[in-house]
């Protein structure tokens, strides 16, 4: 088995103030979300649609305000209301993790809205555009996790070469950030940007990453400790779990939509 190395949480202070790791790889995902966006405008396709560099410096800034208070509020009401409600000072702490990516996701989705009204350029544009520039940020803040040993996993076979033990935790359990930073993030990152590379019906990108992280994320939460559990048809399913089916039915949905839409406006030879 292996052993959680617990690191400091904190990574280095000035003076008063105190960086922490979480915040740091908050930093990595604005980071890449700036530079592989900078990539995806060499694209022949992304160029015609009249993205430019200081679109993306300027729609970061909406970004990182949908994130954050949409991660924060997620996690708020989604996963937590009763301590949140019972500790309300440390709804602004998020240096102390928790942050939910469902709650993130509508940030943004809100946030975009305002920047394609702002600018004009059309919402599905937006949202194809970004789609790709998300799984290694969300990877970076699982990795966030990780670091600040949140999220343990779900009871793990002792024989499992990879079964943690986690701080506070006297039993091996599955490292279940490290599951959701290389499946939700790393693979959907490959997937996505592979699809990305040619020309696609408009929304099909975006409804893409919709489905895809809704399928993985309801994978790997049945590795992970529940926030809590609901039974759905006669079925037990986690939180995470729960708010993931919505998603791979809208997904779904948006993506037979973006196609057949395609079909109607191709003319007919």
């Amino acid at each position: 088995m292996l052993i959680h190395p617990n690191p400091d949480p904190v990574a280095f202070s000035l003076g008063p103030l105190k960086v922490h790791w979480y915040g740091l790889m908050y930093m990595v995902a604005f980071a890449q979300f700036v530079a592989l966006g900078r990539l995806r405008l060499k694209l022949p396709h992304i160029a015609a649609q009249g993205w430019t560099k200081e679109h993306i410096d300027d729609m970061l800034f909406y970004g990182v305000l949908g994130v954050v208070l949409g991660g924060r509020l997620g996690e708020v009401f989604f996963f937590r209301p009763q301590f949140f409600f019972e500790n309300p000072l440390e709804i602004v702490q998020v240096w102390h993790g928790g942050m939910s990516f469902h709650g993130g996701f509508i940030g943004v989705l809100i946030a975009m809205f305002l920047w394609a009204r702002k600018v004009k350029m059309p919402l599905v544009n937006v949202y194809d555009f970004i789609a790709p520039l998300v799984p290694l940020g969300y990877a970076a803040g699982r990795i966030g996790n990780f670091i600040n040993h949140e999220l343990p996993g779900r009871i793990a076979s002792a024989d499992l070469p990879w079964a943690m033990i986690w701080p506070g935790v006297d039993y091996p359990v599955h490292p279940s950030p490290i599951y959701q930073a290389l499946v939700d993030g790393v693979l959907l990152f490959i997937i996505l940007w592979i699809f990305a590379r040619k020309p696609r019906p408009p929304l099909a990108v975006g409804s893409l990453f919709v489905t895809l992280y809704g399928c993985a994320r309801f994978f790997t939460e049945y590795f992970r400790t529940p926030d809590y559990e609901v039974s759905f048809a006669g079925m037990t399913i986690s939180a995470g779990q729960m708010l993931s089916l919505p998603m791979i039915a809208v997904g779904l949905c948006l993506l037979a939509y973006s196609y057949r839409n395609q079909k109607k406006s191709t003319p007919q030879k």
